[in-house]
């Protein structure tokens, strides 16, 4: 106080805190002086170390303010083992740790104390007296959970350090990092028992972290199509009585009293369905933007029931909407690409969710969202696989295992012919070859990103777990390959172009495939000539599948085509595609010609050179499947020798 005024209150509680810390220091010294113990610097820790390294123990030691020594003598004036004991944790209280006392000298010769939670760090040093002259060890101690203990044995003191992690932070899950994508089909989620039975698969297997991908329910994408279809022309009124829309309903609803979930996660989706069917039967018109966006909500539903139930048994789950997570695609509504934009995208999601708050991501597949619009798009029929592959991909994740309802990828369709077995093994080229030229286990553009990420897809059936599956890798054995599949391509479209100002010209193939770009056509198989083109049409233009057999558009087709040449058009054909070896072509070739000619079947148009897996026959559409038949018995059940015997003839 100056002049009668007071001092500012802040000054005032300084001036405080430092009488209060000059009396702690105090107290402090006078403890340590009643016990003979000093602060004081320390000797060398080993006299035979170098002496750089010596100083920088020394220089270590003498850094912390709270290091404190205690000699032999130290020890021998306190008289007793016991009263060192109680003059060690004197000392140790005074320094800011909390001990317990000794009861009597017969007491466990041993002290522990803990530090407490508001000493940030201490550091102890203890000299020991020996006959061999001093030992000087420091050793660092957090508060929060260490716990030291000092012991006496014999005739001299042993610094016994015990550390023990209390706080136990153990390695959570978030140092997991997700292992591998599991994707079901429609049918492996068709309804609660089967989401059940996917779910116990899930778990049968603890030691993967998966990412889960899941299409619609069923048929659920069919009706909701047909849905959409019958609103154009219902009218507003009549939409709530549309019986897609009452079955798509009806299983939801059921699903959801089955799985024992609330409700409340799709009802939204519902009732929003309805509006939207509205919309469309008030428009009159069903364009495909609308379109993807009506059959979004199928996937949409069914990654919400199962994550609901997952999370209902104890097992922590996540729904993520592709479209929301970062699935950048073209503006190609009802058969959008992938743009490279999504692989660091979902990563980044995914990843950091997963680090944060670990939980198995449930993904909607089959779905997008334009880049341009931001409205939602689709990636064509069974685009899951695709979606699965690039999550694999974005991830380098382990592996990719795509469940369907069947035992893999098989020798031909069993609906052809029964006797089909699985494949145990594929390449990348071999899987892409089979889904486009027809096999429905796989999406055509699927195995694209798990080629280039170089990572194994498993083919494996939800209904029989057991069963081996085909794995599908970059490179196989094929020293002994000689045909892998067989597969079928129904309904397609040939036509022959003649012109004889083709001959020694440039640009003439440039004018025909520029047509059917203009008419959104896909072409498939080509072969060429010198004055003729032969080549065959996708039978689907976008993943709707509507056939282009469309009196209409096809005489539209011819009559651009006329322009520049002479067209014959060739209906009702079939490719038959040999997925194997082509090194071993000629061999493959005499096999499947000798069959052919048993059976009376003449071929069309064949194809071969630009695929290092594939040669594709074209055949009349009511003999197909009879070839098929004769194929798969000709080379996947007669004595393997009967297949090698031609081989001297010209195996390549």
């Amino acid at each position: 106080m100056k002049n009668g005024k007071k001092a500012p209150p802040g000054l005032e509680r300084e001036r405080e805190r430092e009488r209060e810390r000059e009396r702690e220091s105090l107290a402090k010294a006078r403890a340590l002086d009643s016990l003979n113990l000093k602060e004081t610097t320390t000797q060398p820790l080993l006299p035979s170390l170098p002496l750089r390294r010596r100083e920088g123990k020394e220089r270590k030691l003498k850094s912390c303010p709270h290091s404190v020594c205690i000699s032999s003598q130290d020890r021998a004036a306190a008289g007793s083992s016991w009263r060192f004991e109680k003059s060690m944790a004197t000392a140790l209280h005074f320094s800011g740790v909390k001990t317990p006392c000794p009861a009597s000298a017969s007491s466990e010769r041993s002290l522990q104390y803990k530090q407490p939670l508001w000493s940030q760090r201490l550091r102890f040093a203890t000299r020991v007296a020996s006959n061999n002259g001093f030992y000087t060890s420091a050793k660092n101690f957090s508060c929060t959970s260490r716990v030291l203990r000092v012991s006496c044995e014999g005739g001299g003191i042993t610094d016994v350090l015990e550390k023990k992690q209390t706080d136990n932070q153990c390695l959570g899950e978030n140092e997991k990092q997700l292992t591998c994508v599991m994707k079901f089909g429609g049918s492996s989620v068709a309804s609660a028992e089967r989401m059940r039975e996917v779910a116990d698969l899930i778990l049968s297997f603890p030691q993967e972290r998966p990412v889960i991908v899941l299409s619609a329910m069923g048929k659920t994408t069919n009706k909701l199509l047909l849905a959409g279809e019958k609103a154009v022309s219902c009218g507003v009124t009549n939409v709530s009585t549309i019986d897609e829309l009452s079955f798509i309903k009806e299983l939801h609803l059921r699903t959801v009293d089955e799985l024992g979930v609330d409700s409340s996660i799709i009802s939204s989706h519902l009732e929003e369905l309805e509006q939207l069917l509205k919309g469309i039967a008030m428009m009159k018109e069903l364009t495909l933007r609308t379109k993807d966006y009506l059959v979004s909500f199928g996937e949409c539903m069914s990654t919400r029931l199962f994550a609901a139930y997952l999370n209902k048994i104890g097992v922590k789950a996540r729904q993520y909407d592709a479209f929301e997570i970062g699935f950048i695609t073209t503006d190609d509504f009802t058969n959008a690409d992938i743009l490279e934009a999504t692989y660091p995208a979902v990563a980044k999601r995914l990843h950091g969710d997963w680090i944060c708050n670990p939980a198995i991501p449930i993904v909607t597949g089959f779905l997008g969202k334009g880049w341009r619009s931001c409205a939602v798009t689709t990636l064509g029929r069974g685009g899951s696989d695709l979606t699965a592959t690039t999550i694999g991909k974005a991830l380098g994740l382990r592996e990719i295992q795509v469940w369907k309802d069947v035992d893999g990828v098989l020798t031909c369709d069993p609906n052809i012919y029964p006797r089909a077995e699985p494949v145990p093994y594929l390449t990348f080229e071999e899987a892409a070859e089979l889904a486009y030229f027809g096999a429905q286990v796989l999406h055509p553009q699927s195995m694209r990103p798990a080629r280039e990420g170089d990572i194994p897809v498993r083919v494996k059936n939800s209904y029989n777990p057991n069963a081996p599956g085909t794995v599908i890798t970059h490179a196989r054995d094929m020293s002994k390959a000689v045909l892998t599949s067989i597969v079928l391509k129904r309904n397609v479209t040939m036509l022959d172009i003649v012109s004889t100002r083709m001959l020694g010209q440039y640009g003439f193939l440039a004018k025909v495939f520029s047509t059917f770009e203009d008419l959104g056509i896909s072409v498939d198989v080509v072969a060429t000539s010198e004055v003729s083109i032969s080549l065959t049409l996708d039978p689907s233009k976008l993943w709707s599948r509507e056939l282009i057999q469309q009196a209409s558009e096809l005489d539209h087709v011819v009559e651009e085509l006329e322009k520049i040449a002479v067209v014959n058009l060739l209906q009702h054909r079939s490719i038959i595609s040999l997925i194997g070896n082509v090194q071993r072509s000629s061999l493959i070739l005499e096999k499947a010609f000798q069959v052919l000619r048993t059976n009376g079947v003449n071929v069309q148009m064949i194809s071969q050179g630009a695929s290092k897996v594939n040669i594709s026959l074209v055949v009349n559409d009511n003999e197909a499947e009879q070839c098929v038949r004769a194929l798969h018995q000709a080379f996947f059940e007669n004595d393997p020798f009967e297949v090698e015997c031609g081989s001297e003839n010209g195996s390549v």
